[in-house]
């Protein structure tokens, strides 16, 4: 009974290891997702070559601003509606002055600024009526930015003193200040990270 129970156990535990297939050898690769590295030889030796995102490192923010997520991604929402028009404005008013140093009658200037104007107004006073007051008072921070001049200082340039002053009483009372300078470095830091990063097409 013993010697049955014996080659019963045998039978079972033994045989079946020798009825399995061998497994396949398998090479020694890494499971999953592989890479294919470049190189790039310096001084004869050959290293491996792998290009990196470009890192911005911005300096510690001032004091007084304080970063708030929410108000982060709405304020980067505000900036991409109105940054496009910022460089229009920057890019008109390139050729608009081009195109006063062709008119050396100030009479011709006068008319030609009243008719440029008026165009202006019918390509985009709708877009202009649809912004927020705070993208409002965002586009006139970065007309600075990019142009070098408050919007005060433009329109004194270009309608005289007595239309700058109109415009810059009729801000006042919304709230606004066409004579605003941009200050990247302090109350407008966060703006400027924003621009760097839309720039760079991380925004």
């Amino acid at each position: 009974m013993l010697r049955l129970i014996i080659i019963l156990l045998f039978n079972l535990l033994f045989i079946p290891l020798f009825c399995q297939e061998q497994p396949t050898p398998v090479a020694d690769t890494v499971s999953g997702a592989s890479y294919l590295i470049k190189t790039a030889t310096f001084d004869g030796q050959t290293y491996p070559y792998i290009e990196l995102n470009e890192v911005t490192v911005y300096a510690r923010m001032p004091r007084k601003v304080r970063f708030d997520y929410r108000r982060h991604a709405r304020m980067v929402y505000n900036i991409r509606k109105v940054y496009p028009y910022a460089l229009l404005v920057r890019d008109e008013l390139g050729r608009v002055n081009r195109l006063l140093e062709t008119m050396p009658a100030e009479k011709d200037q006068r008319n030609f600024l009243q008719q440029y104007e008026k165009d202006i107004f019918r390509e985009y006073e709708d877009d202009m009526r649809k912004l927020t007051f705070t993208q409002g008072k965002i586009l006139l921070k970065l007309i600075d930015r990019e142009t070098q001049n408050t919007s005060y200082d433009l329109i004194r340039q270009y309608r005289g003193k007595f239309s700058a002053a109109f415009w810059q009483g009729i801000a006042r009372i919304f709230g606004a200040n066409l004579k605003a300078n941009y200050d990247p470095t302090g109350e407008d830091y966060l703006i400027e990270q924003i621009i760097i990063e839309i720039e760079a097409g991380r925004l």
